[in-house]
């Protein structure tokens, strides 16, 4: 057992008498200390930790649990009784307790109701010291019963007359709230004329002819099981009148001229007094013979209903409202009576006592009537129970004398009157414990010099035992008076010195015993620093040097730190850190600042500043110029109430004239030590009037400023106190937010203490319904940033504010702000979802919007997710992946990119808001048409013979519909990318190899691959292969178009990588050695060719010469048979130019493939030729430098240098015939080789 720690200490006396602790025993002052290894050994009654509620009403589709916990040592057993007999749990298959504890659980989900278990219910917790009892907690399911049918005649009344709408609610358990709505769930307009009363019904003083509609329903909302019953649907007519006659007020309820209401202590008392009459009557309240209490008094329902919090007996008496309109008032007179359940002035408490010691358990409570107070020990009337000697009962306290281990039990004290009851469980525990100390033997304490030094004795033992301090290995005991002892046994030391160094002994003694401990106190020398930084103004450029010396008990290791700013340094070589100095070299304008050195041990730590300041270079020795001294001699004339004069005398200059003066303040009211800035003056001022604000306890210092830097501050002058008054401001960042659905979270910006103005800072809090009551709501809070007004209904508009106050007054009336109540998740699906295929990738989608009532927050947007269906192997392998795509605000429609062809998708639509998601509506299932296929997913020529060649692919990997047919397109070309004959070739769907017969031997061949669905051609994939030769080795003549010679050299795995202003282009060559290559490239979307001539050998020339030759020839004879009459090929290709080969269409643009890269080229005039000086003239541009390219992904900057990259292109699939894509020049000729 340990004393409860008290804040009054022992100081010995200046007598040099042993330092002896005498604890002596106080009754109920003993605890047992939370020591794990203490509370295993002993033991103690058992104590009820957790219990149900004594109403306790049950939802009936959960399993029920009733909940009772304890604690004690040895650990308790539990039992239950039910409707005051034993309840045998075993019995029940449906009851279970739970393991360690004595919680019920009854498991009605699966079977039973919950009617059957409908009782009162009481636990116990018993162990060999005694059993304690839970209150009596009556279980009762919650009921929402249905409305009762009824057949309700429409009401047809004349304009003017008073109207009441009955409700008469089922009854439920608990009894349900009651609200009023139409058709579409809005809630009906209440005002002064038409109002809601206590008991639900809805009271027209008078009606009007807006007042008619069919659909006036009652609603009531049983909070327990999250149900709503409604009722008939109620229809009024009201006919007009020509003239409505006044008359003056009469009551609606309650009837007559008095009544009476009895309410509760620390209940919520409501009075109501609706009154009908034309014009409408306004009602006022009045307490006879006394006055309404200010901040417990609130007006509901239009002023109709009066509600007085936390009601006590003193609210007693009579209330009087008044109803009154132009044609008279009349009253009515409501007797209150407050009666109170039991309440506690004293209950009983827990005694720890030791065998022969005396003790007392007192039990007070008070109500109205006065409580009867019966005593139980161990769950039995005390009455029957076991006579017990050392136990005497007097009324509502038990006196215990000379206890023994036998007088442990656990006592009952029942208070209770007609209203309710109390139940306390108090055990006495007798316990004969020698005396023990629970702090840890040895433990050292280490303090600084010149600090108070705190060593610890907790203790515990039965009787309480007494302490005595000793120090040194002697034993001697401590007598000097500079010690201080507290009630828990705690030594402390108030200014340690080295020489209170040593070992210090506990002991604890009772008459059972002795125990004690052994404590070591070491003292350190504090930490130094012995050589602080200095000030220093250097020069740009320069090097500053910041000396930290550090002096520190030898035992300590510090750690030193250098700071800029109360920042880290910057990270840069020029800051050195030694072990004294921070040095920094070149120093720059940014370098200026406070430099910190912090020096830190385990036990203390310190810190010296300095300011650095920078000044640009002198050229010439220059006098010695710094920041100004400090003013002085401050003084404080002509005080009013919100102004005062400061004077100063300025300190020196120090060569560089002062700029202004600086005036801080310091408010040693609410922030002592914290200066802030208040004004500037300039420095040729002395003096200066300076605005106070109230209730400020003011200090004022002043700094001086060159062209340097700024002074030490002064000294602070004389204090001010200014008189208090009311806050001139409101708090700001008003907000009205809800953080569940049924709250409204109102937060605010808090005035600090200077903006105060006055003692007793509080705030008042008011709020409406934007489009509901006129009256407001308002409460008083004490200086906090937060209130919650529960209750509210789910995302309404409120009108808030929120207004300062203290003990002097208020501040000016608030801005209105404008907030919500919380947000609840949507409760429509959008409707009448629609889906547009508009083609094989993209749908649109339609859907009508949601109410606005439905949403229940602030709309987001609408949310659709929509997936594609998987095939089933697909389908075993992952799950279906969902794709989500949010259209924000209220748009109706969307649309959905990015489909994949000839698929099947389904979708739903969601409406969003601040809370999340809202049900999703129907799915809607589409299908995506076919698309063009993608290119076959390889193309390889295999087994090359002298006449033929075997092709080999894989379909297309995304075919976006059905394959009906291949398209194989080839043609020979030679050297010179001349082409000869296109042939055109289907090839069924199903077939994924093609051998091609009758070619030519050793020929290059040229192929054009793609597939086919009903929407079209997909794109192409191109290869190219060669035929072998003849077993001789010796090419035919060039006989007839399309027979071209085989082609020595080979480039092969050409390929390209660009950068920003360069392109890195390799390739493989086969062929001669000793050869120059030649690298074309162009700038895209142009027809004409660069060549980058690298040629410089003799062998090129020649070779040059010989095609020249054999051009000419070949013109020569080209005339003599155009002499003749005959065709020549020239005009072959001319004619076959007239029927070009028809070229699948692109899906995307609707343009024709051609033999070329994916650009769209030009292509040169019918009958051009490229002239031998590498130039090509072009229809729509003479720039030459753009003409030489062939439509080659690439770009010159503006000096000509080239940029994008030489890549291996598609070349362009040439109409049927013999035609050139060129013009066969020797230029081109030479440049086929690449």
């Amino acid at each position: 057992m340990q004393l409860k720690i008290m804040p009054k200490k022992k100081r010995l006396s200046a007598g040099r008498v042993p330092l002896i602790l005498f604890l002596c025993q106080m009754i109920s002052a003993l605890e047992v200390p939370l020591d794990p290894k203490l509370l295993e050994d002993l033991v103690q009654p058992p104590t009820i930790t957790q219990q149900s509620p004594k109403d306790y009403i049950i939802d009936p589709r959960e399993n029920i649990v009733i909940q009772c916990e304890a604690k004690g040592k040895p650990p308790p057993s539990f039992s239950w009784t039910r409707n005051g007999t034993h309840f045998d749990i075993d019995k029940d298959p449906l009851v279970t307790m739970k393991p360690g504890s004595g919680t019920l659980i009854i498991n009605i989900m699966s079977e039973g109701k919950a009617e059957t278990y409908e009782g009162v219910y009481q636990c116990t917790a018993r162990n060999e010291r005694g059993a304690a009892i839970s209150n009596n907690i009556v279980v009762r399911p919650s009921r929402s019963p249905l409305w009762t049918k009824e057949k309700l005649e429409p009401i047809t009344l004349r304009n003017g007359q008073s109207l009441v709408l009955p409700c008469r609610p089922p009854v439920g358990l608990p009894p349900p709230i009651i609200f009023w709505m139409d058709n579409s769930f809005q809630r009906l307009p209440q005002s002064e004329r038409v109002s809601q009363g206590l008991n639900g019904d809805l009271y027209f003083s008078n009606v009007l002819p807006e007042d008619t509609r069919e659909d006036y329903i009652c609603y009531a909302r049983f909070n327990h099981t999250q149900t709503i019953q409604q009722k008939q649907p109620i229809s009024v007519k009201v006919i007009s009148a020509k003239s409505s006659r006044e008359r003056p007020p009469t009551f609606l309820t309650p009837e007559g001229n008095a009544s009476n209401k009895e309410e509760l202590r620390g209940n919520v008392l409501s009075l109501e007094c609706i009154a009908e009459g034309l014009p409408t009557p306004i009602i006022y309240w009045i307490k006879e013979d006394g006055i309404l209490p200010i901040n417990r008094t609130f007006y509901k329902n239009f002023k109709k209903t009066l509600q007085i919090i936390h009601v006590s007996e003193a609210d007693s008496g009579n209330y009087q409202c008044i109803a009154k309109n132009a044609l008279g008032a009349i009253h009515h007179t409501i007797s209150v009576t407050v009666k109170a359940a039991p309440y506690w002035i004293m209950a009983p408490q827990n005694l720890v006592l030791s065998p022969g010691e005396d003790g007392t358990l007192i039990c007070r409570a008070n109500g109205k009537p006065k409580p009867r107070i019966s005593w139980l020990t161990n769950g039995v009337p005390v009455e029957i129970a076991p006579d017990d000697p050392s136990r005497k009962i007097d009324g509502d306290t038990i006196i215990f004398s000379n206890v023994q281990e036998r007088s442990s039990a656990v006592y009952q004290c029942n208070a209770s009157n007609e209203y309710g009851y109390l139940l306390a469980n108090a055990f006495v525990n007798v316990l004969a414990e020698q005396p023990r100390i629970l702090t840890p033997t040895n433990t050292l304490y280490q303090v600084i010099a010149n600090r108070p030094a705190l060593l610890d004795c907790a203790f515990f033992g039965s009787p309480l035992p007494t302490i005595e301090w000793f120090k040194g290995a002697k034993g001697s005991a401590l007598h000097e008076d500079i010690y201080v002892l507290h009630e828990n046994g705690t030594l402390e030391i108030p200014v340690a010195q080295k020489d209170s160094t040593g070992t210090y002994t506990c002991v604890a003694r009772n008459k059972l015993g002795m125990a004690k401990n052994e404590v070591h106190l070491e003292i350190k020398d504090p930490t130094r620093i012995i050589k602080q930084p200095e000030y220093a103004v250097v020069q740009r450029g320069s090097t500053v040097s910041f000396e930290c010396k550090v002096k520190h008990d030898h035992t300590l290791i510090p750690t030193v730190i250098w700071l800029k700013d109360n920042s880290e340094l910057p990270s840069d070589e020029r800051f050195t850190v030694d072990k004294d100095h921070l040095v920094i070299a070149d120093v720059s304008d940014d370098d200026s600042g406070t430099y910190t050195c912090m020096a830190n041990t385990t036990l203390d730590n310190v810190s010296a500043s300095a300011v650095l300041s920078v000044v640009a270079p002198t050229p010439t020795p220059a006098p010695v110029y710094d920041v100004p001294n400090p003013p002085f001699d401050l003084e404080l004339t002509n005080p009013l109430d919100k102004s005062v004069q400061l004077s100063w005398t300025p300190g020196d200059d120090n060569n560089s004239p002062i700029t202004k003066f600086i005036i801080e303040y310091e408010d040693t009211m609410h922030e002592a030590g914290l200066w802030h800035h208040h004004t500037e003056v300039s420095g040729t001022q002395t003096t200066a009037q300076l605005k106070l604000s109230p209730y400020v306890n003011y200090s004022f210092r002043v700094m001086a400023e060159n062209s340097i830097g700024r002074s030490l501050p002064s000294e602070a002058s004389e204090q001010y106190l200014t008189k208090a008054a009311e806050p001139d401001k409101n708090p700001m960042a008003v907000e009205g937010l809800g953080s569940e659905p049924d709250n409204l979270v109102i937060t605010w910006k808090p005035l600090n203490g200077f903006e105060s103005n006055g003692p007793g800072l509080q705030y008042k809090v008011s709020w409406r319904q934007k489009d509901g009551d006129d009256e407001w709501t308002s409460v008083v809070v004490a200086n906090v940033s937060k209130y919650i007004v529960s209750g509210t209904p789910t995302f309404v508009p409120y009108l808030i504010k929120v207004q300062a106050l203290n003990d002097v007054g208020f501040a000016p009336e608030p801005a209105i702000v404008m907030g919500h109540s919380g947000e609840d998740l949507p409760m429509v699906a959008p409707g009448n979802v629609r889906v547009t295929v508009v083609n094989s990738t993209l749908a649109e989608v339609h859907w009508d919007p949601v109410p606005l009532k439905s949403i229940r927050g602030h709309l987001q947007g609408y949310r659709i997710y929509y997936w594609k269906a998987q095939s089933p192997s697909k389908r075993n392998r992952r799950h279906i992946e969902k794709k989500i795509l949010t259209f924000q605000g209220s748009k109706t429609h969307g649309m959905l990119p990015g489909l994949e062809p000839f698929s099947h998708y389904t979708l739903n639509v969601r409406v969003v808001n601040g809370k999340g998601e809202g049900p999703a509506s129907a799915d809607q299932v589409f299908n995506t048409p076919e698309g063009v296929p993608s290119a076959p997913s390889s193309l390889k020529i295999v087994n090359p013979t002298l006449d033929s060649l075997t092709l080999e692919w894989d379909p297309p990997s995304h075919p976006n519909g059905i394959l009906t047919e291949y398209t194989l397109k080839y043609q020979p070309i030679n050297s010179t990318h001349e082409l000869g004959p296109l042939v055109d070739l289907k090839i069924p769907a199903n077939k994924t190899r093609w051998t091609l017969k009758n070619l030519n031997f050793s020929t290059r061949y040229k192929f054009y691959f793609y597939a086919q669905t009903s929407a079209g051609s997909g794109s192409q994939i191109t290869e190219e292969a060669v035929t072998t030769m003849d077993e001789a080795g010796i090419p035919p003549p060039d006989v007839g178009a399309g027979k071209v010679q085989a082609v020595s050299p080979r480039i092969s795995n050409l390929t390209a990588a660009a950068a920003e202003t360069y392109a890195n282009i390799s390739w493989e060559y086969e062929g001669p050695e000793h050869v120059n290559f030649y690298v074309e490239y162009g700038v895209a979307g142009t027809m004409a060719s660069r060549q980058v001539d690298i040629a410089t050998q003799g062998w090129f020339i020649g070779l040059m010469c010989a095609v020249a030759l054999l051009i000419l020839i070949l013109l020569i004879v080209c005339f003599i048979r155009r002499n003749k009459g005959g065709k020549y090929p020239v005009k072959e290709k001319e004619d076959a130019r007239a029927d070009p080969e028809i070229q699948p269409m692109k899906e995307d643009d609707g343009t024709f493939g051609e033999y070329s890269d994916a650009e769209d080229h030009k292509p040169l005039k019918k009958g051009s030729r490229t002239p031998s000086d590498r130039t090509v003239k072009k229809e729509d541009s003479d720039d030459s430098l753009v003409d030489y390219g062939e439509g080659v992904n690439g770009q010159f900057n503006e000096d000509g240098s080239f940029i994008g990259q030489y890549s291996g292109k598609k070349e362009k699939e040439p109409a049927e015939g013999n035609e050139s894509s060129e013009a066969p020049s020797p230029v081109n000729a030479m440049n086929s080789f690449v």
